[in-house]
């Protein structure tokens, strides 16, 4: 009798098989719940307290400015979108920020995306939170920044922007405060 390269004997043919639906029912139930995806999305109560409609005034390199900004969960929940953008006609700066969690690494996202361009948004930012505040680390390649957001005990928000000047010193780039629009 002549066998193919992938013939097994009946009985070696029985176990393979049995061995196969056994890992497979074995794995099937085994195998815990994905940390990330479209079944995880990203609760947050402190970035909850974010949403709705702001207006957010401050200094950006010691010039004063003011911005709308609006945030809203967005893309099944996985992201806080925040959208910011001067009340200049035309606005001098617009930004949208989309704010998520990882939870395989335990630690906020940040995709910051502006009109300065590509350059420089494609730095991710990652964060820890402490308390009522989350911090930002931005690597951008003309240097790091620390973007912090911060709840007040009055449900106003804070946005403290920090980076490192030439001597290596962490220094305020911006600092902005959020109020509730219509307050």
């Amino acid at each position: 009798m002549r066998r193919g390269p992938f013939s097994l004997p009946g009985h070696l043919r029985l176990f393979a098989i049995g061995a196969l639906l056994f890992t497979g029912r074995a794995a099937g139930q085994e195998r815990p719940a994905p940390l990330d995806g479209p079944d995880r999305p990203f609760r947050d109560s402190l970035f909850d307290r974010l949403t709705g409609d702001w207006t957010m005034k401050g200094r950006v390199r010691g010039n004063s400015v003011e911005y709308r900004a609006t945030a809203a969960w967005v893309l099944n929940h996985q992201f806080l979108r925040l959208d910011l953008v001067d009340v200049a006609t035309p606005p001098r700066y617009q930004a949208t920020v989309y704010i998520g969690y990882d939870n395989t690494s335990e630690r906020y996202v940040a995709h910051w995306l502006d009109a300065f361009g590509g350059r420089a948004s494609e730095t991710l930012g990652y964060g820890t939170r402490e308390g009522a505040a989350v911090r930002f680390v931005f690597e951008y390649p003309d240097g790091p920044f620390r973007t912090t957001f911060r709840l007040g005990p009055e449900g106003a928000w804070s946005l403290v922007v920090r980076n490192k000047n030439p001597a290596g010193q962490w220094v305020t780039f911006a600092d902005y405060a959020l109020q509730k629009a219509g307050r």
